[in-house]
């Protein structure tokens, strides 16, 4: 000690207590200092100072522990729940009726930021109404024009038989155009006892139920509903006799025999068909003969008209050429 009764120290020992620490020691000076500190069993380790937190990260951080510590178990309970109630929903069908009513969640957000479908304009549908059309094509007010799939819409509007062909056009942000172009209904096809609306190309577009279209042509037969062009342009040849034809049977996918209103067959050969129905047209127009008392009428030979008789018919006519003289030298 000095005279002040301070403890003595050489220069060395304070010039060392007077160096500045470093901040930070690099990798190198860290594995040397361990390796060389033998005294010690753990690494060196640069003393650092005392850090001053803020009073409200301590107060978050308090809060996010507590919630931790006391709730975590209750925050998992709720997630089961939570987990096993949509389960629930899924399986039970309540969210299949769901979206079958409210349309799907993107759906409804594309609703719900103005793309809902708020009109919608049809052309070109004559005998189908709007709201037919709209069923068939799938479209509702759950859709919206967004997340609309023109092609699937479309492909459903041309696979029914009514429509030849459909188009589809979205018009942002709220409108939908569709167009159509219909089967006019052509002519009736009678198989097995029902009868079928068919176009000009023999598609078959619905069962008959509209009494409108009971004055369409008439066809029946395997095959017949193909050869409505062919059946058509032969009505076009009858002249007088066309109003009396009730229907057209097509035989053994070859040829064509006549209905008439008063239930007489004209049998029609398979050549030249058209040829022989103008020449019965004549024979009609000269004597009258669909009025006679006959079942039918075959045309089937060239330049010959062969008519069957009704049975009454048939009777009396033997009556009458019994009734008749016989010639000389006949047989007595």
């Amino acid at each position: 000690m000095d005279g002040g009764r301070r403890l003595l120290r050489s220069l060395k020992d304070a010039a060392n207590a007077l160096a500045p620490i470093p901040f930070a020691l690099s990798a190198a000076t860290r594995d040397t200092a361990f390796t060389l500190g033998q005294a010690s069993s753990t690494p060196f380790r640069q003393p650092s100072r005392p850090t001053r937190r803020h009073p409200r990260n301590d107060l978050i951080q308090w809060v996010i522990d507590f919630a931790h510590r006391r709730h975590s178990g209750t925050m998992l309970v709720l997630g089961l729940f939570a987990v096993t109630g949509l389960y629930g929903f899924a399986q039970g069908g309540a969210y299949t009726a769901f979206i079958q009513s409210q349309g799907t969640i993107p759906d409804q957000i594309a609703k719900a930021s103005g793309f809902a479908i708020k009109a919608v304009t049809i052309t070109g549908a004559r005998e189908l109404t709007e709201n037919e059309i709209l069923a068939l094509a799938g479209v509702s007010p759950r859709n919206s024009l967004i997340f609309l799939n023109v092609a699937d819409l479309r492909a459903r509007l041309r696979a029914v038989p009514f429509i030849k062909d459909a188009s589809v056009s979205k018009l942002f942000p709220n409108r939908l155009l569709i167009e159509v172009e219909e089967r006019q209904p052509y002519a009736l096809w009678q198989k097995d006892g029902s009868l079928s609306i068919i176009s000009a190309d023999g598609t078959v577009i619905d069962d008959l139920h509209d009494p409108r279209y009971e004055s369409l042509p008439l066809v029946t037969g395997v095959g017949a509903n193909g050869k409505i062009a062919e059946y058509t342009a032969l009505l076009d040849t009858a002249g007088d006799l066309r109003p009396r034809i009730r229907a057209g049977i097509y035989v053994a996918g070859r040829r064509w025999t006549l209905k008439t209103n008063s239930g007489v067959e004209i049998v029609l050969p398979e050549k030249d068909p058209a040829q022989a129905l103008s020449r019965l047209a004549l024979v009609e127009h000269d004597s009258h003969i669909l009025e006679k008392d006959i079942l039918s009428i075959d045309l089937r030979i060239p330049g010959r008209i062969v008519a069957r008789l009704t049975e009454d018919a048939a009777s009396a006519r033997d009556a009458a050429l019994a009734k008749k003289p016989k010639g000389k030298g006949a047989q007595t």
